[in-house]
C-alpha cells in the first residue's frame, strides 16, 4: 500500500502537505475534469449556434445537468475515467465516452451525444484543459503565495528601514546602506516580476486536426467557425490564437514560464544573501523546542529554510527552462513529445511553492541584530573616503580621489585619522563640520526613506 514513505516524489512524500492546493489543479483528476469541463462547454456552445440545424439549443435545465457534470465531477468519475482508458488506451477519448455514458439516458441530451467531441481533435481539448490549469494555478496559488512573501519583506522593510548596515559591493567594504532597503530592493524586484506573471496570456485554439477547421466546414460550411472558435475560446477566459498546427504552439506556457522562472531566480539571490547575512551575525534565528542544527554540533542554528528554499526553486527552474525550451518546438504539424512534458508543469509549480514555504518559514524565524550590524559599521570608517572625496571634488580641491586613495588603499582606517585627514582641507568650515559630525552608521544617504516608501 502506498504511502508518503514510498512515494518515489517528495511533493507527494516529504513535501505533501505543502502542494496541497495545486492537487486539485495539476493532479491526474484535476486534468480529466478540466477535460470534462471544455468537452461540456464545446457541446454546449454547439447547442447555441444557429447553423448547426440538427443539435437543438439545450432547455435551462439540460444546461445545469450539464454544467453539474463538471462542476461535480469528482475523483470516483476519474477513477471511472481512468477505467474506459485501460480499453481505448487514450486518454481523451475516454472522456469522451465518459460523457456520452453518464448522458445516454437522458431524455434531452441522450439525442445530442455525438455532438460530444465534434471536430475536435484531442489537442482541442488537451491545450484547452492546459490553459484553465496554468491559469488557475497562476491565480489562485502561486501569485498569492509570491505576494505573501512580498508583504512580509514590505514590513521588514519598514521595521528596519532606519537600522543601519555595511554594504559589500565585490565582498569588499562599502558605503553603507539599512537593512530595510536592501529588503525593500528584494520587494520592487519581487513586484515588478509577479506583475509579469500575471500579464503572461495564455493562448488556445479549437480548430481541428490541423488548425484549418477542415471536419468543421465539410460539415456545416455556413458556420463562421473561426469566429465561434473565437467566441469559444474567450469565453474560457483564454487567449484566442487563430494560426496553429495540430498542436497550440505552447509560446505563452514557455512565457509563463520563464516569468515565474525569473521571479524564482530573484528570490534564490535573496535566500543566499540572508544566509550570508546570518553568516555575519546580522539576524539571529528564532529558536525551536527540540529543534537540533546539527546531529553533532550542538550549538548551531542553521539557516535550513532558506537553503530549503534555494534547492527547491532550482528545481523548478530546471524544469521551467526545459518547458522553454522544448514545448514551442513540435516536428512538422504534430507529434507527442509535448504530452508528457506538460504533466510536468505541476511539479515546477510545487517546488516552488515548496520553496516559497519554506522561505516564508525563515523569513519567520528572522531576527535582527543591531549590536552586530553597528560593530561591523563601527569598524570600517574607509567607507567614508567617498563622502570625503566627493565634497573635496565640490570645493574644487585638487586630487580628492587619489588623495583620499592614497590615505585610505590597503591602511586601517580609523575614526581619529579619518578626522585628522579632514582638519588637512581647505574647505568651507560648514562643510568640513559635516566631514567631522560624519560616521559611517549615519552616511545611508536616503536608504531610509526609500525603505519606507516601497
Amino acid at each position: 500500500m502506498a504511502t508518503h514513505l514510498t512515494c518515489l516524489s517528495p511533493l507527494d512524500g516529504r513535501y505533501a502537505g505543502m502542494v496541497d492546493a495545486l492537487r486539485p489543479i495539476f493532479s491526474e483528476y484535476g486534468l480529466i475534469k478540466a477535460r470534462v469541463r471544455v468537452e461540456i462547454e464545446w457541446l454546449l456552445a454547439l447547442a447555441g449556434e444557429p447553423g448547426i440545424v440538427e443539435l437543438a439549443p439545450f432547455s435551462p435545465d439540460a444546461q445545469r445537468r450539464l454544467r453539474q457534470l463538471a462542476d461535480g465531477f469528482s475523483v470516483e468519475d476519474a477513477a471511472r475515467v481512468k477505467s474506459i482508458e485501460r480499453t481505448t488506451n487514450h486518454d481523451v477519448k475516454a472522456v469522451e465516452y465518459f460523457i456520452k455514458e453518464s448522458l445516454k439516458d437522458d431524455a434531452e441530451l441522450g439525442p445530442a451525444l455525438e455532438f460530444v467531441h465534434f471536430a475536435c481533435t484531442s489537442e482541442d481539448i488537451n491545450n484547452l484543459s492546459y490553459g484553465l490549469m496554468l491559469d488557475a494555478a497562476r491565480r489562485e496559488v502561486l501569485l498569492p503565495a509570491y505576494a505573501g512573501i512580498a508583504a512580509s519583506l514590505r514590513a521588514m522593510a519598514h521595521t528596519q528601514a532606519g537600522q543601519p548596515m555595511l554594504s559589500r559591493t565585490h565582498g569588499q567594504t562599502a558605503s553603507p546602506t539599512t537593512l530595510g532597503k536592501e529588503i525593500a530592493n528584494v520587494v520592487a524586484r519581487l513586484e515588478r516580476q509577479t506583475r509579469q506573471i500575471a500579464a503572461v496570456e495564455l493562448t488556445a485554439k479549437a480548430n481541428g486536426a490541423v488548425g484549418n477547421y477542415n471536419a468543421h466546414v465539410i460539415s456545416y460550411p455556413d458556420v463562421d467557425w473561426p469566429a465561434f472558435s473565437r467566441r469559444f475560446v474567450e469565453g474560457l477566459g483564454l487567449v484566442f490564437n487563430p494560426y496553429t498546427t495540430q498542436i497550440e504552439p505552447h509560446d505563452t506556457v514557455a512565457e509563463l514560464g520563464d516569468a515565474v522562472r525569473r521571479a524564482n531566480t530573484l528570490l534564490i539571490d535573496f535566500a543566499r544573501d540572508v544566509w550570508g547575512y546570518v553568516s555575519l551575525g546580522y539576524f539571529k534565528q528564532k529558536l525551536k523546542e527540540g529543534e537540533v542544527g546539527s546531529s553533532t554540533m550542538p550549538h548551531k542554528v542553521n539557516p535550513i529554510d532558506f537553503e530549503n528554499a534555494e534547492g527547491n526553486f532550482g528545481l523548478a527552474n530546471a524544469l521551467f527552462e526545459h518547458f522553454s525550451a522544448k514545448l514551442p518546438i513540435s516536428r512538422w504539424q504534430r507529434d507527442l513529445t509535448d504530452s508528457t512534458v506538460l504533466r510536468a508543469l505541476g511539479t515546477a509549480f510545487g517546488h516552488t511553492l515548496v520553496a516559497l514555504g519554506a522561505l516564508g518559514k525563515g523569513i519567520g524565524k528572522l531576527e535582527m541584530n543591531p549590536q552586530r550590524l553597528d560593530a561591523d559599521l563601527d569598524a570600517a570608517w574607509e567607507v567614508l573616503a567617498e563622502a570625503v572625496q566627493t565634497v573635496m571634488r565640490r570645493h574644487g580641491l585638487p586630487n580628492p580621489y587619489e588623495q583620499l586613495k592614497a590615505l585610505t588603499r590597503g591602511h586601517g582606517i580609523t575614526a581619529e585619522s579619518m578626522r585628522a585627514f579632514i582638519e588637512t582641507l581647505a574647505l568651507p568650515e560648514y562643510a568640513k563640520q559635516r566631514l567631522r559630525d560624519l560616521t559611517p552608521s549615519g552616511y545611508t544617504g536616503l536608504a531610509e526613506r526609500l525603505a519606507q516608501d516601497i
